[in-house]
Formats: C-alpha cells, structure tokens, sequence
C-alpha cells in the first residue's frame, strides 16, 4: 500500500536525482547562426532571381546576342581581315555582291567595306567602353565622396556637377577635340570628361539615401575607415542603377564619336563607323550602301546596348521583375 504525498514525506525522502532547471533555451546559441545564414542568404537569393529575371526577358537576351556578335567580329577583325583596312585593294564602287572577294562592296577609293566595318566596331566600341569607364571612375568618385560626406563637401561638388551640366555635352567634346589632336584618346577623354555628371548625381542620390541605414551605422561604430564604408559597404548597395545607366553611356558615347567622325573631326589615322559615314555621304544618291552599311551597324549595336539596358533595369527593380 503506497503510502500518500505529503510535505513532510518529501522533505524526509528528496528524489534522488533533483530536477535541473536550466536559465539558458538549448536553442540559444543557434539563433544567431541562423539569423547569419539568413542574411548571407537573402542578397544571394536576389541576385539569383535578378539573373532569371533578366534570362526570361526574350528582348534582354537577342541584346546581349547582338552584342556579342558586335564584339566578336571586333576581337577577329584582325584575322579575319589582316592588313589595313585603309588600302585601296579592289575596284572602286563594287556593289554588295557584285564580287564574291568583296561581299559588301567597296567605296569611291577602293577599300574593302566588310573590311572597314569590322575594323570600324574596334575602334567605335573601345571608344564606347573606354569613355564609359572613365566618367563612371569620375561620377563615382564625385557622388560617393558628396553623398557620403554631405555638409560643404556636398555643396562645393554638386556646384561643379552643375556647372559641368549646364554645358551641351556635345559641343563640350567638340571644343576638347579641337584644342586637342583629334585622335582616339583625345576623344575617349572628351567624352569621358562630358558625361561623368549623369552617374555622379545618381550616385550622390544613392549614398544619400544609404548613409544612414543600420549597416552603415553598424560600419561606423566599429571604427571602420571612410574608404571601407565608401567602397566596401555602400557602392556594392549602390551599383544596379549605376550598371544600367553606365550601358546607356557606353551607347551614347559610341553616338558621339560617330558624330565628330561624321563632321570631319575623328583620328584619320583609324577607321570608325562614323568616319564611313561621313566619307561616303558625298556618294549617297549614286552609292548609299556607303552610309547605310555602317549606319546599320551603329543601329544594331545602339539598339543592343539599350536592350540590355532596359533587361537590366527590369531584373533589379523588385517592381518590375516579377511582370
């Protein structure tokens, strides 16, 4: 017969083996693993869905083909078309097809246009490139330092941007060009110089609206430096608008160079798609294959780069990606 629970039974017979109370969950020292692995997780996750974002997008992918056939008939110009592409080698004023060595013709002087043309996007395209990476180094540069420091710092570099804005960017490389010698270097510095206000002011907008947020603050008390929260912290948050404008620049630049070697002020010792416009616009009632060819590939290379642009812009912006 078992004998009933009282106080005093208890006090008189303790368990043998008394219960351990724990002050700390089991799952304490987990959580924080957890919550790492999930903030690791979720930039990645994005970019992941960023990319499908953009492979799903049929006009952002014939983009990136045309694009890619434009650089690599640049990269194999030289071997598919050895030797200058300034020599006079055939006839003059071949017709596309008229000869089979010479599939789209030849100009008023004798030289191969395929020739030109795969030589041309070398040059038209490292203009292109080039210019923009020059004005994104400046604009970032300028935007990140006026954004991130803000007070008179930010005051002194938006008055500069805006005396840079207030010139037509055109005219400004054509005052450069002209004081300099026209060669591609000095047009790549032209428009470089010409279109770094448009990524600095988007920049600027970005570390504005990022200086403040918890990781930048969280940057700041750990006594990181201002270049590590400038270039490590903030500009990676900061670079997917940057990346969709700076495809706009590469197509605008590339405009521009067609343009000063249309009127007459391009290297004369380089073959771009501008400077066969501009010499066969004197034949375009009797020869327009002359403009239209390598007008053609300024199109389709314009149109790529603004196609990507755009795929670009739909597969970062949280609005648009899931359309």
């Amino acid at each position: 017969m078992s004998t009933p629970f009282t106080l005093d039974s208890a006090i008189a017979n303790p368990p043998a083996h008394p219960p351990v109370r724990r002050t700390e969950p089991l799952a304490a020292p987990v959580a924080p693993v957890a919550a790492k692995a999930a903030v690791d997780a979720k930039p990645l996750s994005s970019r992941h869905a960023a990319v499908r974002a953009f492979l799903r997008n049929p006009a952002a992918v014939a983009g990136v083909v045309l694009l890619v056939f434009m650089l690599v008939l640049a990269l194999l110009a030289p071997w598919l078309y050895p030797g200058d592409p300034l020599d006079m080698v055939a006839p003059p004023l071949l017709w596309p097809g008229q000869d089979a060595a010479y599939p789209l013709g030849s100009d008023s002087l004798g030289r191969d246009v395929i020739a030109g043309i795969a030589h041309g996007a070398r040059v038209s395209l490292a203009v292109g490139v080039v210019a923009a990476v020059l004005s994104l180094v400046i604009g970032v540069l300028v935007g990140a330092t006026a954004g991130y420091f803000g007070g008179r710092i930010d005051d002194v570099l938006v008055r500069i941007t805006e005396l840079f804005q207030t010139m037509p960017s055109f005219l400004f490389v054509i005052v450069v060009v002209a004081i300099g010698q026209p060669s591609v270097p000095v047009i790549v510095f032209a428009i470089g110089l010409a279109s770094w206000p448009v990524i600095a002011r988007l920049v600027r907008a970005e570390f504005r609206a990022l200086r403040e947020t918890e990781f930048v603050l969280a940057a700041r008390s750990q006594g990181f430096s201002h270049a590590r929260i400038i270039f490590q912290e903030m500009l990676p948050n900061a670079l997917p608008p940057v990346i969709v404008t700076t495809s706009v620049l590469v197509a605008s630049a590339i405009l521009i160079e067609s343009a000063l070697s249309f009127l007459g002020m391009g290297d004369p010792n380089a073959v771009s798609w501008g400077s066969m416009i501009g010499q066969g616009r004197e034949l375009l009632r009797t020869a327009w294959y002359l403009t239209a060819l390598p007008g053609a590939a300024i199109v389709l290379t314009v149109l790529a780069l603004n196609l990507v642009g755009d795929g670009l812009n739909d597969a970062f912006n949280p609005r648009l990606r899931g359309r």
